[in-house]
């Protein structure tokens, strides 16, 4: 019974011995295969990180504005009897513009200019008789004081008959007419728009810090969605030496030439200024960095040698680098990557530390430093 019984508990005891021997073997093999297991290689594009030289820019947006410019208006009520112009055209100094009706006001000056003749002719042969005691000097007084008083009349209707024509101010640019023939005005009643157009002045605002950047004379380029990525030159022309107690900001004025007049009032413009000295980093497209919780990063791609079929291999790995001021589709390095090191431009979500890529360049991501957002239209 006992021989049995032994018997019994050692083939027992190999049979668990074999189980678990089986089991641990297999948990080895397995563990070895997945050790050995490589991760296929990956597609990706790259750039031999290059130096780029980077000026700072203070940016801001504001108004375009006429020089001189005006909605011309009557002075003094009346009727359209003329009108001198046509719509949208450039006109000089002193053109006429409007003529109101004024017979009235022009035969009342005929009579005060005839009362003048009269108080001359008065006065002369006073003045004449004066020298034989004819006449009393007081007399002569009296007519010269008269004569003065006539010509001051004259001038004070020519005056009010100047107010009946409607003239440019200044050379420029009118807009669309408001009256038409035979129209009453009341006055202060607008009859068409007036703007000098060359030059044309900008005014934007800016945060009082950059005030130590700026200066009268430096120069500013502008931007409007009209034209596109077209650049209008100019130059600070003046620093309002007032800030905003709400905004804590500054307006500051710059005029542009205008000779082609694609500039008008109103326009809304993107100004940039360049400020401080063009400094030199490492430039990358936007789409060569990473952005983490834990900080910007790159993967640089790196010689592992030749791989058992005599082809060279290569592996990527990240890189923790510190990232400074964008433009267009372009962003700086500040520290973390050396000049001339091939870094990954697209393709990164595939890849982990140490992982083997294939390297093809043929569509590499846009990199312009003058890029904007397309156009919908």
């Amino acid at each position: 019974m006992k021989l049995r019984m032994a018997i019994m508990l050692i083939v027992i005891g190999a049979i668990l011995a074999g189980i678990f021997g089986f089991q641990a073997f297999k948990n080895h093999m397995i563990a070895a295969y997945i050790a050995n297991l490589k991760a296929p290689p990956q597609t990706v594009s790259t750039i031999d990180a290059p130096m780029s030289p980077w000026q700072t820019v203070s940016r801001a947006v504001g108004s375009f504005t006429a020089v001189q410019g005006t909605n011309l208006s009557a002075q003094v009520p009346g009727i359209v009897q003329k009108i001198g112009f046509e719509d949208g055209q450039d006109v000089k100094k002193g053109a006429l513009l409007i003529q109101l009706l004024a017979d009235q006001q022009i035969a009342t000056l005929q009579q005060f200019q005839a009362t003048v003749t009269n108080a001359q002719v008065t006065y002369d042969r006073d003045v004449s008789l004066l020298k034989t005691r004819t006449v009393a000097q007081s007399q002569v007084d009296s007519d010269q004081a008269a004569l003065k008083g006539a010509q001051a009349q004259v001038l004070a209707q020519q005056a009010l008959i100047d107010q009946y024509t409607i003239r440019a101010p200044f050379d420029g640019r009118l807009g669309i007419r408001l009256v038409t023939l035979g129209q009453y005005l009341a006055a202060g009643t607008s009859v068409v728009t007036l703007q000098s157009l060359d030059p044309i002045q900008l005014d934007f605002t800016m945060p009082q810090q950059a005030l130590s950047q700026l200066k009268v004379g430096q120069a500013v380029t502008a931007t409007v969605d009209t034209y596109g990525t077209q650049a209008f030159d100019g130059k600070i022309t003046a620093i309002s030496p007032l800030v905003d107690s709400q905004s804590r900001s500054l307006t500051i004025r710059a005029s542009f030439p205008n000779p082609d007049d694609k500039l008008l009032p109103g326009m809304f413009g993107n100004v940039s200024i360049a400020v401080g000295t063009p400094q030199n980093y490492i430039t990358l497209p936007q789409t060569a960095v990473t952005i983490n919780p834990y900080g910007n990063v790159v993967f640089v791609v790196t010689d592992k040698g030749n791989g058992p079929d005599g082809k060279p291999q290569r592996v990527a790995n990240q890189t923790f680098v510190t990232t400074g001021e964008t433009r267009g589709d372009q962003i700086a390095v500040l520290k973390g990557l050396s000049e001339g090191q091939t870094v990954v431009t697209s393709g990164q979500l595939k890849l982990n530390n140490g992982t083997p890529v294939i390297v093809n360049n043929t569509v590499q991501p846009s990199s312009d430093p003058n890029a904007s957002p397309a156009n919908p239209n």
